[in-house]
């Protein structure tokens, strides 16, 4: 495997998520950075933990509710325990979860993740989401999911990070284009359509960074879910996705004023 460097000088947008979210995987250049956003926009902190709540409940939804056994996860992340594997393996203990990133950092830390139920299996790809063929012709991807049975797409919290000219949504339907009818797809994008002034200047911040941003208005957060019948209640702002818990985890958007949150989210299904 290729040696990487890990750039510890430089604010990198994975780490300020685990530095805001509370996590030790993070240097100073991150905490700089993550603090002066806060400062801008002392909600930040509240909008990413509702992001990964998202996640949480969009994926115990597809595992219990939806019968998904299989996930793909593209931009992983650094793992922040409860990980994907770990809330798709609870409910189903035979689920396959394949990892997507190419940040270095993730790449090191990606060994802590390459364990799971026995039933189950994880595996680790190292690519760029903006390269579609290169995660679809991988060998973590082809060995790890079967395409005869559907798949659960995850892109959480990235594509607010690609720009006009990355696409976004055509590599989005390049990824589901070779997964199977019953297959879904799970997102969180970035908007500002709740608090524009705060928002943009935490935008501003990640530019100053070298990490410019592409927020996203409701009717273009939708384009993602085009052709796919969408779950109820369709494209929302992440707290307010499926909320109401009886099983004792995390509950979702109660309390959460609607412009804390710069994120929309959805879960639909592939005919």
């Amino acid at each position: 495997m290729t040696e990487h460097r890990v750039d510890t000088g430089t604010a990198h947008s994975a780490r300020i998520y685990d530095y805001i979210l509370g996590g030790d995987d993070n240097y100073p250049a991150d905490r700089e950075a993550g603090d002066a956003m806060c400062r801008e926009w002392p909600a930040l902190p509240v909008h990413m933990r509702a992001n990964r709540d998202f996640m949480h409940r969009a994926v115990r939804h597809l595992a219990r509710e939806m019968g998904i056994r299989q996930f793909l996860d593209i931009g992983t992340g650094i793992p922040t325990s409860p990980n994907l594997h770990e809330i798709a393996q609870e409910a189903a203990p035979g689920a396959r979860v394949v990892y997507v990133d190419n940040d270095p950092l993730v790449l090191a830390l990606s060994r802590g993740l390459l364990s799971g139920t026995p039933e189950g299996r994880t595996a680790y790809v190292e690519a760029d989401m903006r390269d579609p063929a290169a995660i679809l012709g991988a060998p973590g991807f082809r060995e790890t999911l079967d395409l005869s049975e559907p798949v659960a797409l995850t892109v959480i919290a990235i594509v607010h990070f690609m720009l006009d000219e990355h696409d976004a949504v055509g590599i989005v339907r390049r990824l589901l284009e070779p997964l199977p009818s019953g297959s879904c797809l799970a997102m969180s994008v970035g908007t500002a359509d709740f608090a524009p002034d705060e928002v943009g200047r935490v935008a501003r911040e990640y530019a100053a960074r070298g990490m410019p941003m592409r927020l996203r208005t409701h009717a273009e957060a939708a384009e993602f879910f085009e052709d796919l019948d969408l779950v109820e209640p369709g494209v929302v702002q992440v707290h307010r996705w499926r909320p109401n818990r009886t099983d004792g985890t995390e509950s979702g958007g109660e309390g959460i004023r609607d412009e804390d949150i710069a994120m929309y989210g959805a879960v639909a299904r592939k005919p």
